[in-house]
């Protein structure tokens, strides 16, 4: 559906500014399809970087305004803004200011609508005080609302939609790993071969971790879907440029670089490796839904920020492991996140990754028998717009 005259509000819209390049626009082009399909709202998603969502949403190639995908009107967000009617729920996605044009419409409104900040992912103990804190606007009648996601009940929770975790285990059941791999061409693998997927901003220190690979005693099918690392692994192999398609070999590595894909695509690939790099937050989060060890590479911030929010995940994460399994994934992590070595981190990682595998699928459980964010989200806002719910 092309751009045309605008029906009547949706129940939600979603905003969203295209910060980590895919990151942010995966969480939230997640969300607003839960939303509908788990749910059965009305959603309208409004990104600024149309390019950029549609290697994510390649339905939208083709499109330059507004169209539904999915059950989700998307519609991209310019200058000037169009004067549209806001719906009940708007949520601002990581920060995001919101139009001022669309502001003063919410406070236009009979009834305001719920104003949503929707907050990055964080594991660290001030989150519970923070969430769902409300703040009002210094000269409008509204008042925003501070969302948390989070690990633990007194937060917002992770998305996870419904089904997700039944239909990995009904991947894992019917062959879907080998039928993958054959379907990729890496069919004739060696029984020891570590499977693993890379998604990472840039890595200068990764032609040490590569050639521990390639000078190790199992072979390593390293599959790395085009990114920002992609340039860092093509100097770890000496070549001048990687695309997607290239394959190469060093030593006990191969390397198979595949093309940026979907996110439901995505999630096969990471239910068919042994361990999973990831970025950001919406693949660390699918990572963790995956059931396999997995390396977080974490959005760096001025004066290393980031670092206090990786080691408050790390302290959660490592408590259900032993000793030596904990200190392993904390080094590890740590060095991809450049502080330590990578070669002999990975060392101590590689001994203990049977450990880390069942561990992970305890902490995939724990997880899941919370509330799911889209539902605690649902929740929250149905009470404020009647509190009697």
């Amino acid at each position: 559906m092309t751009e045309s005259s605008r029906p009547c509000p949706p129940d939600w819209e979603i905003f969203c500014q295209v910060v980590d390049n895919f990151g942010d626009i995966g969480v939230c082009w997640r969300l607003a399809r839960s939303l509908v399909t788990d749910h059965g709202l009305s959603v309208r998603l409004w990104v600024d970087d149309w390019h950029a969502f549609a290697r994510l949403c390649p339905a939208l190639t083709g499109h330059v305004g507004r169209v539904f995908v999915d059950g989700v009107e998307l519609c991209p967000w310019h200058e000037p803004f169009p004067a549209v009617e806001p719906a009940s729920v708007v949520v601002e996605a990581f920060g995001c200011a919101l139009p001022a044009l669309h502001l003063e419409a919410m406070a236009n409104r009979p009834v305001a609508p719920v104003w949503i900040n929707l907050e990055y992912l964080s594991a660290e103990s001030w989150v519970t005080g923070c969430h769902g804190l409300g703040s009002p606007h210094p000269q409008l009648p509204l008042v925003r609302h501070f969302f948390f996601p989070g690990f633990e009940a007194k937060t917002g929770g992770l998305l996870r939609e419904a089904g997700l975790l039944a239909e990995r285990d009904r991947f894992r059941q019917r062959g879907g790993r080998e039928t993958w791999l054959g379907e990729h061409g890496f069919d004739a693998l060696a029984a020891d071969t570590l499977i693993v997927s890379m998604f990472a901003y840039e890595q200068p220190a990764l032609a040490d971790l590569i050639s521990a690979w390639a000078g190790g005693e199992h072979p390593v099918l390293l599959l790395v879907p085009e990114g920002r690392v992609l340039a860092d692994v093509a100097r770890a192999f000496a070549c001048p440029a990687l695309e997607a398609g290239s394959r190469l070999r060093m030593g006990k590595v191969e390397l198979a670089v595949l093309p940026f894909t979907d996110q439901a695509s995505y999630d096969r690939l990471l239910w068919s490796c042994d361990l999973n790099f990831v970025r950001g937050e919406d693949s660390f989060v699918r990572a963790q839904w995956a059931a396999r060890p997995f390396v977080w590479h974490i959005y760096p911030q001025q004066d290393n920020a980031h670092f206090d929010k990786l080691e408050a995940f790390l302290a959660r994460y490592c408590s259900g492991l032993d000793t030596a399994a904990a200190s392993a994934v904390a080094g590890f992590w740590r060095a991809w996140n450049g502080r330590g070595g990578l070669a002999p981190a990975w060392s101590a990682l590689r001994a203990v990754l049977p450990a880390i595998d069942a561990h992970a699928g305890v902490w995939c459980s724990g997880l899941s028998a919370q509330t799911d964010l889209a539902s605690n989200l649902r929740q929250f806002c149905n009470h404020i717009l009647d509190p009697r719910e």
